[in-house]
């Protein structure tokens, strides 16, 4: 039953932010760089994951923009090459080498010298579909997100994890597995909410 739950909201929060007008899109992209300008979770952190927006999600590129301004180490997820169903994260600059994965999303050619560990990371941006006030997210339902960070969601080094979404997204309780990884925080391009797991 909680499958069908999960897969019956993925469909209908992916309808939700597919539908948000390209205003919309381009309000909610420059309300999310806002939100990192001005909270204090996010002031002095130096290497940050985030990841290029598809399929309706907030646009992070204008948030990636301002962090290369900033001076910021920005990182992307790529699909592990040996270990499937995991992911590395690679540095990304103006200038890195991209190509298209299995998915058909963009992502950094493999270059093992630029490859940052999870635990120097210092916030982790992971994509959703929805989210729930008690810091659950909702992925896209292929685990990646989740299984790379088992190993360190104990850890006292991992990075912050942060979810980003617009607020459409947001659902009063979301079905959750044994699996899921939960967020310390999450940003919409109106608020952060932050939920002091960390």
């Amino acid at each position: 039953m909680a499958f069908k739950t999960r897969h019956s909201l993925r469909k209908a929060f992916r309808n939700k932010r597919r539908s948000l007008s390209s205003e919309k899109q381009t309000a909610a992209a420059q309300g999310l760089v806002q939100q990192y300008q001005q909270n204090t979770l996010f002031q002095g952190e130096q290497n940050l994951a985030l990841y290029l927006s598809f399929d309706g999600e907030v646009d992070t590129q204008p948030l990636i923009d301002y962090l290369w301004s900033m001076k910021r180490g920005v990182f992307l997820p790529i699909l592990h090459p040996f270990c499937q169903g995991h992911l590395l994260f690679q540095e990304f600059s103006q200038h890195t080498p991209m190509h298209k994965n299995h998915f058909g999303i963009s992502e950094p050619k493999l270059d093992a010298q630029r490859v940052c560990p999870l635990e120097n990371l210092d916030v982790l941006f992971t994509p959703l579909v929805a989210f729930d006030l008690t810091g659950n997210r909702l992925g896209m339902g292929g685990g990646f997100y989740d299984r790379t960070l088992a190993s360190v969601r104990e850890a006292h080094t991992r990075p912050a994890l942060v979810g980003i979404a617009h607020d459409c997204q947001h659902v009063d309780r979301l079905p959750v597995q044994s699996w899921d990884v939960p967020l310390d925080a999450i940003v919409t391009p109106t608020q952060t909410i932050t939920f002091n797991q960390k």
